[in-house]
């Protein structure tokens, strides 16, 4: 007999996550396209992402017996606050501004499994937060948190895409939650106007040309062609976002809502000549505890230069 998902729903919001939903731990139709994006080549250098196919395309793959999954999602900005870039700072995506958010969604989503595991002893949870070969994205529109937009980044309608996403999976049988998402982009192509190197496509992004991979995931020189269309990134980007109507436009007098996850304010950036001054212990020492110790010090170095 499955389990009402209202009590688990009710679990992630006291944990303070913005959006929760479950659905069955059942493959997504999302894998044919996942392996034609592989083949493309389009996820450049970051080979990990064709490792595990068939597990990231079967949870039963990932966790023996599934039967749930529990999808979270935290906001990390508010929409319509404009960001506007400083001379000679370096511009930080805004989900990189605070505290890392793999080491603050994955303590709660712990919180939520050892709540569970209490109430239905006898069943297996595996909580992963960018850490498991998981469509997380795909589980995420099945649990009805929102659509996929043509920047390929999860949409809601009340919060936009500033959401962060985690998970759960479980042996338990969780009853789903609510009815998928209408997609409301339409006939908007803003994001894929907007991307200054052509990275994004119709529901497609390929990662060579994106600067979010460019700046964060790419370890070797970056092609000076696409040098001046990256602009002051230092880390990451939020361009396609920043254009999207449904981050940008806020309808007056409607709640500007809370940024969970208490990732606080953060830097909007970093001095370039500061972080070409860095040595190792300045780069440990400033990017403590944040996300963007994912780039190396010569990452950090180069981007610099470029920005």
């Amino acid at each position: 007999m499955s389990v009402p998902s209202g009590p688990v729903v009710s679990l992630c919001k006291a944990q303070g996550f913005a959006l929760a939903g479950v659905c069955a731990a059942r493959a997504t139709d999302f894998g044919d396209a996942w392996r034609a994006w592989l083949a493309a080549g389009k996820h450049g250098s970051m080979g990990w992402l064709a490792e595990h196919v068939d597990v990231r395309a079967e949870p039963g793959k990932l966790l023996e017996g599934a039967r749930s999954i529990v999808m979270v999602g935290d906001q990390y900005a508010r929409r319509g606050e404009e960001d506007r870039a400083t001379q000679g700072t370096g511009r930080v995506a805004r989900y990189a501004r605070g505290r890392d958010y793999h080491k603050v969604m994955k303590k709660r989503l712990f919180a939520v499994a050892d709540a569970l595991r209490e109430q239905h002893g006898g069943h297996a949870f595996r909580a992963f937060v960018d850490t498991a070969p998981i469509f997380e994205r795909e589980h995420a529109v099945r649990a009805g948190l929102g659509w996929v937009g043509k920047h390929t980044l999860l949409i809601h309608p009340r919060i936009g895409s500033y959401v962060l996403l985690g998970g759960i999976i479980t042996t338990l049988d969780i009853m789903p939650t609510g009815d998928v998402v209408e997609d409301h982009c339409g006939s908007c192509t803003r994001c894929i106007d907007a991307c200054p190197t052509g990275a994004i496509e119709s529901y497609t992004v390929d990662a060579r040309r994106c600067i979010s991979y460019l700046t964060i995931e790419r370890r070797e020189p970056i092609d000076p062609a696409l040098h001046g269309a990256m602009g002051d990134w230092l880390f990451g980007c939020d361009i396609c976002q920043e254009v999207c109507p449904h981050n940008s436009a806020r309808p007056p007098g409607s709640p500007i809502g809370e940024v969970h996850g208490t990732y606080g304010a953060g830097r909007t950036g970093l001095d370039l000549l500061d972080v070409l001054g860095w040595g190792s212990a300045e780069r440990s020492g400033e990017l403590s505890g944040s996300a963007m110790k994912r780039a190396t010090l010569d990452m950090l170095r180069r981007n610099a230069v470029i920005a």
